[in-house]
């Protein structure tokens, strides 16, 4: 990127958020801090009004507003492929909204910008999983959560628990969402549990933004996250699978924890990471008279005993 490309962008890059660091600036540039600093006073010279303060950031003044910013076509068209994801993956006022967006980012759009985006609309389908969750009538959760999250408010949930096979009603307080495997999560903490626990957006039966604040400091999602998976009791498992066979074995593969896979010639030799080697086992066997356990050895255990047990109803 050169200089004024780059320049430019460090202005839209202001105007996006209320303070930006420097050392932000510099990583996404892949520049040195005096770079940055070097370019700021550039806008400075050029006018622009910036706000700086040490060990804060950068922001613009308020009120200061360029132009509508003129996308490029690659961006455009990132943005209109998002709009497909968003409108499958999300829930009905989400994905509305996200749509509303894309209408005021098609209005900036110059005429062949627009035409092209026109000619790839119907070449571009995100197609739900045939067991895709199914969200409760009238209940759109992702709106208030992230309102939720973003003001630091309590969330009143009225969830029903799976495992439990019970209604409950909670207030979370919310520390951030992800979507794994079909599903978006909630992570919160529960102060009926005071813990963090994990809800599933599915199981959601009412969301409602509460005034209540969030009382306690909470670790960022990533962090969380990290933690969380590094605390679990995760097994390797290596398994050896006839190769035609390894071919049905589709995204169940993938649900179940696959992080490698090699080509042995006649078989496949599958790694996965898993948390749940009962529940494993029983995937396992449905494939078991194509497939050789390479380890662990437990693993093996639960699979027989699961045989024995089979054939004692039999």
């Amino acid at each position: 990127m050169n200089r004024i490309d780059r320049i430019s962008a460090i202005l839209i890059q202001l105007q996006s958020r209320r303070v930006v660091k420097a050392q932000f600036i510099a990583d996404r540039f892949d520049i040195s801090l005096r770079t940055v600093y070097r370019d700021i006073r550039t806008l400075e010279e050029a006018g622009v009004p910036i706000i700086g303060e040490a060990g804060t950031g950068y922001s613009l003044a308020d009120g200061y507003r360029l132009p509508p910013i003129a996308f490029t076509i690659e961006e455009a068209t990132a943005l209109f492929t998002a709009e497909k994801l968003v409108e499958t993956l999300t829930d009905e006022v989400n994905s509305s909204s996200y749509q509303s967006a894309m209408f005021k980012v098609r209005a900036v759009l110059k005429n062949g910008e627009k035409d092209f985006l026109a000619g790839i609309d119907n070449r571009i389908e995100v197609l739900k999983s045939r067991r895709a969750p199914q969200m409760h009538e009238g209940v759109n959760p992702m709106q208030p959560v992230l309102k939720a999250i973003a003001e630091k408010k309590v969330l009143s949930l009225k969830y029903f628990s799976y495992y439990r096979q019970v209604h409950t009603e909670r207030c979370v307080e919310p520390v951030g969402v992800f979507y794994l495997d079909r599903y978006w999560h909630l992570i919160g903490w529960c102060q009926m549990q005071q813990d963090y626990r994990d809800f599933r957006f599915d199981r959601m039966l009412d969301v409602q933004l509460t005034n209540n604040n969030v009382l306690k400091q909470h670790p960022a999602l990533k962090t969380y996250i990290d933690n969380y998976y590094h605390e679990q009791d995760v097994h390797r498992v290596v398994l050896r699978v006839d190769k035609k066979m390894s071919l049905h074995l589709g995204d169940e593969k993938l649900y179940h924890g696959l992080v490698g896979e090699v080509d042995l010639g006649d078989e496949i030799e599958m790694t996965f990471l898993t948390g749940f080697l009962e529940g494993f086992a029983r995937w396992f066997l449905f494939f078991a008279d194509y497939a050789t356990i390479v380890e662990p050895a437990s693993l093996r255990t639960k699979a027989k005993d699961l045989i024995e047990k089979v054939l004692l109803k039999l």
